[in-house]
C-alpha cells in the first residue's frame, strides 16, 4: 500500500478541482482573473436559512499557483486521514485546460502526497451562467491516434512514485464512461500501451452518476458509485415563496433536506470490491446556476458522519488495497462541495472524517 497517511481501514481519496488560477480560456469566456472563487465569492442566498456565500478559513482565497498554497492543502489532507488527492484532467482532443497547478506539483516533487488523475471528459458549456447551449470547449474522441497522445501525456504520471496504486497498478479515472465511443478499445488500448512503456498495469476506474454503469461490461476494473440526486424542481413545503418563484418562472431549482437522502449515498452495492463509495459532505452549486441550482439543505459535520461510517462499514471486507473511499471533493467551492475549512463549520467535516477513521482503527 502508498504512503505513510494511508488508513490501514480506508484509502480515502479526494476529488480536487484545479480552477483556483486565472487562464486565458477563462479570461475570454467570464472576464480577466475568473477562477472559481468568481461564482463563489458572489453568491448570495435564495431563501430563508440558505447558506451562501461559502467563506474559505484556514486557506483563504488562495492561488493554486502557489506552491505554499499546495503543500498546506496536503498537510491537511494528511492529517485527516486522506491518502491522496485525485487531480481532475482535461484533454479535449489533445487540448489541455487548467494543467499547470498538477504539473507544478509533477516537476518539483512537491508535495510529496499521492495523486492520481480523473479524466474529466465533458464538454464545457455556459450552463453555470444559464446559457448551455453555449459551447465553450467539446470534448471530442478524434481516434486511436489521440488515445496515443493522451497515454503519452499521462505516462509521466503514472511513472512518479508519488502516484496512487491498486495492486501496484495505476490508478486511472474516466469520469463519464459513457461518453465514450469504445470504452472497451480504450480500456485494452491502454492496458497495452501500459504494458509496452513498463508500467505494471493500470487500475481503471469510471464513474458512475446513478445509471447502474457496470465497469466490467467495458473493460475496467471498478466504478465509483456518486448518488447525487437529480434535479426535479420541487422545494420543500416550508418555502411556499419559494416554491411559487419556480413554478411560475420555470426555473429548476431543486432543494433536498440533507438528513433526508445522505443514506442514499453510500448504497450496499459498494460493498462488493468493484463498487467504490463516494462520500457527499454538502452540495450547493447555485453559486454556479443560480435558481437551476440544487442544493442540499442543512448538511452537517455530524450527518456526513453517518455517511463515513456507512462507508467504512462496507469496505471493511475488501482486500486491503481495495479498501477505496472517494470524497466528493476536496474543494469545490462554487458547488458548496468542499472538505476544506470554511467560516461556518471549520475543520469539523475534516474532524468527523479523522475520528471515524481513528474510531474503526481502535475497534479492531
Amino acid at each position: 500500500m502508498n504512503p505513510s497517511n494511508a488508513s490501514p481501514e480506508a484509502r480515502v481519496v479526494a476529488f480536487y478541482l484545479p480552477q483556483f488560477h486565472p487562464i486565458p480560456e477563462n479570461d475570454a469566456w467570464w472576464g480577466k482573473g475568473f477562477t472559481e472563487w468568481t461564482n463563489a465569492a458572489k453568491a448570495k442566498p435564495l431563501f430563508r436559512d440558505h447558506i451562501q456565500p461559502h467563506v474559505p478559513a484556514d486557506l483563504g482565497f488562495y492561488d493554486l499557483r502557489v506552491p505554499e498554497v499546495r503543500a498546506a492543502q496536503a498537510e491537511m489532507a494528511r492529517a485527516s486521514g486522506i491518502e491522496a488527492f485525485c487531480y481532475y484532467h482535461y484533454w479535449f482532443g489533445g487540448k489541455r485546460l487548467l494543467e499547470r497547478p498538477f504539473e507544478e506539483v509533477l516537476a518539483s516533487g512537491q508535495p510529496d502526497f499521492p495523486f492520481c488523475l480523473c479524466w474529466a471528459n465533458a464538454t464545457w458549456t455556459g450552463i453555470w451562467h444559464g446559457d448551455p447551449k453555449r459551447i465553450l470547449v467539446e470534448q471530442t474522441y478524434p481516434g486511436e491516434d489521440d488515445f496515443r497522445a493522451h497515454f503519452a501525456c499521462l505516462l509521466r504520471a503514472f511513472r512518479d512514485e508519488r502516484y496512487l496504486r491498486v495492486d501496484g497498478k495505476p490508478l486511472f479515472m474516466v469520469y463519464k464512461p459513457r461518453d465514450l465511443p469504445d470504452a472497451r478499445g480504450l480500456a485494452a488500448l491502454f492496458r497495452r500501451l501500459a504494458s509496452e512503456a513498463g508500467v505494471p498495469g493500470l487500475y481503471l476506474v469510471g464513474v458512475s452518476h446513478g445509471d447502474n454503469w457496470s465497469p466490467v461490461g467495458d473493460g475496467f476494473d471498478a466504478t465509483v458509485v456518486q448518488n447525487l440526486p437529480g434535479l426535479t424542481g420541487q422545494v420543500p413545503w416550508r418555502y411556499p415563496l419559494l416554491r411559487a418563484r419556480v413554478r411560475a418562472r420555470g426555473h429548476r431549482l431543486t432543494v433536498y433536506d440533507y438528513k433526508d437522502i445522505v443514506d442514499r449515498f453510500v448504497p450496499d452495492k459498494t460493498r462488493d470490491v468493484g463498487y467504490l463509495p463516494c462520500l457527499i459532505p454538502s452540495w450547493d452549486n447555485t453559486p454556479r446556476s443560480g435558481m437551476n441550482g440544487l442544493v442540499m439543505q442543512g448538511s452537517t459535520p455530524e450527518l456526513f458522519r453517518r455517511s463515513v461510517r456507512q462507508a467504512l462499514a462496507n469496505v471493511a471486507g475488501k482486500p486491503p488495497e481495495h479498501r477505496l473511499v472517494f470524497l466528493k471533493s476536496w474543494n469545490e467551492w462554487a458547488e458548496g462541495n468542499h472538505m476544506e475549512p470554511d467560516l461556518r463549520d471549520g475543520h469539523g467535516y475534516l474532524d468527523a472524517l479523522r475520528q471515524e477513521l481513528q474510531a474503526t482503527g481502535a475497534a479492531k
